[in-house]
């Protein structure tokens, strides 16, 4: 197993909440993070605005990705040229369509054109790859990301689709490729070895860091430990 080390790849952390955030703001591994609707909706996030301008008081110099979450395009990139204005680190993701299926490529094109860092965020397809770095071209800089947990909920590998997109984006020095939505620690290393610039990770898959080239035997021996005592604490009688 490669070292952390030695890996190529950007770990962003993804999440909302603010404490874990800021505990991950000091590791040395985390050079940037993200969030979403969902996300901060699980951590409780209830002043969108007072959340957002709140960490970037406290995590002013590194990128961080805030989401749009209106459903119309016109909505969409006011929330957009707002989000954009408060700091210099920061990204706004906009999804590669509405709920209803249209595409937001026309939008991103403006966006960018306009000097807003976007973070075309929810793509599944290659397609959506290449439409999406058409008009990122010669923009500032942004982020394109791909939900690689998502193709492989689907019963697709996911690893020949991120190459791809890789090597799509190749001619394009402004656009950074993120490995999304990852799940498990694996990932980090199938994402590193194809060439991809970023990968998301949740707190809990940081927590599994601790893990990489640790001895399987003595692995195996710590998984049977915490069966026993499990089996002990509860009492178990046969």
């Amino acid at each position: 197993m490669q070292p952390l080390i030695d890996l190529r790849i950007k770990l962003f952390a993804d999440g909302a909440d603010q404490s874990t955030m800021l505990e991950l703001y000091r590791n040395r591994w985390i050079e940037g993070f993200t969030t979403n609707p969902t996300l901060m909706r699980k951590a409780g996030v209830s002043d969108y605005q007072a959340f957002a301008r709140d960490i970037l008081a406290r995590i002013p110099d590194r990128p961080i990705s805030f989401e749009v979450f209106a459903d119309s395009f016109q909505e969409m990139e006011r929330q957009a040229r707002k989000i954009a204005q408060w700091g210099d680190n920061v990204y706004v993701k906009i999804p590669i369509t509405n709920t209803q299926g249209e595409s937001s490529v026309n939008l991103i094109c403006r966006l960018a054109h306009s000097g807003v860092k976007v973070n075309a965020t929810a793509l599944l397809a290659l397609d959506q790859v290449r439409d999406v770095a058409a008009v990122l071209a010669n923009g500032p800089s942004c982020y394109v990301s791909v939900f690689a947990g998502r193709i492989a909920d689907t019963g697709r590998d996911p690893v020949p689709v991120m190459a791809a997109a890789v090597e799509m984006l190749r001619p394009y020095p402004n656009i950074e490729l993120i490995w999304a939505s990852p799940r498990e620690l694996l990932n980090v290393f199938q994402a590193d070895a194809i060439g991809c610039h970023i990968i998301t990770v949740t707190s809990d898959t940081l927590k599994k860091l601790t893990l990489v080239g640790k001895d399987l035997y003595e692995y195996s021996r710590e998984t049977v430990q915490m069966f026993y005592d499990d089996a002990s604490r509860s009492a178990y009688v046969l």
